[in-house]
């Protein structure tokens, strides 16, 4: 069930709040009976009017994109640059990204227009794991991954515990390619982290997210997320801790 405000907002008839002030002033019946409290909790199958002309509710989707850089995590941009939703035209509901990965950052994004699901995945206290693989500047030590691993002070707080691994380096170019998985979403996080221990980010991507990950896909494809997945996905979040 769904409150009747957030349902009507997300059919594209009016904003939340504008749907509230429609509830508060009788404009909205839900099975032929004017409803006018905003704590009232609607079914699929109940039928809903806004000024005498019933909505119609999207189908919820679930999609997963291979973002290439150089494009924003937004459904639109007033500077005309290219947004993820780009990537999806026959996608006909009004979708929008899980969270965000940075302009410059590659990899594994969630799009959806279940705004629950959403919430769900992106809540800080639900735990989700993304991992990402950086290449950075110089030669990462073992003591500069512990750092990494226990958590780096940053200017909005001390991270979460990560995991982090050298993939390789290369001693002549003098960088390495490290994997490092968060639970959290701050912004720029990933490259703040490696920032503060002196290894600023070349390059980056989003490998995985939960158990999803990019396999099969180039860059700019994408695909819609099994019933499986997304089932998956809910248990997953909400077995994290609270």
């Amino acid at each position: 069930m769904e409150r009747l405000q957030k349902v009507i907002a997300h059919a594209g008839v009016a904003s939340r709040r504008k749907a509230e002030e429609l509830i508060k002033t009788g404009k909205v019946k839900v099975n032929g009976k004017v409803t006018v409290e905003l704590g009232t909790k609607v079914t699929n199958s109940d039928m809903i009017e806004v000024e005498g002309v019933k909505i119609e509710r999207e189908n919820k989707v679930y999609f997963l994109l291979y973002k290439p850089t150089g494009v924003i995590s937004a459904v639109s941009d007033d500077k005309k640059r290219k947004v993820v939703t780009d990537f999806l035209p026959y996608v006909e509901e009004r979708i929008y990204p899980v969270g965000r990965l940075d302009y410059d950052t590659s990899g594994l994004l969630l799009l959806t227009n279940d705004g629950e699901f959403a919430n769900l995945l992106t809540h800080p206290k639900y735990e989700v794991h993304k991992t990402y693989v950086a290449r950075v500047k110089g030669l990462v030590s073992r003591e500069s991954l512990r750092k990494l691993e226990k958590g780096i002070k940053l200017e909005d707080g001390m991270t979460a515990p990560a995991r982090a691994k050298v993939i390789s380096a290369d001693k002549t170019k003098n960088k390495t390619i490290v994997e490092l998985t968060i639970h959290e979403g701050r912004n720029r996080q990933v490259r703040r982290m490696f920032d503060a221990i002196g290894h600023p980010v070349q390059k980056l991507k989003r490998e995985r997210y939960a158990f999803l990950h990019l396999g099969g896909l180039s860059t700019g494809d994408s695909r819609e997320l099994t019933p499986h997945e997304v089932k998956q996905l809910r248990a997953l979040a909400e077995s994290g801790p609270k």
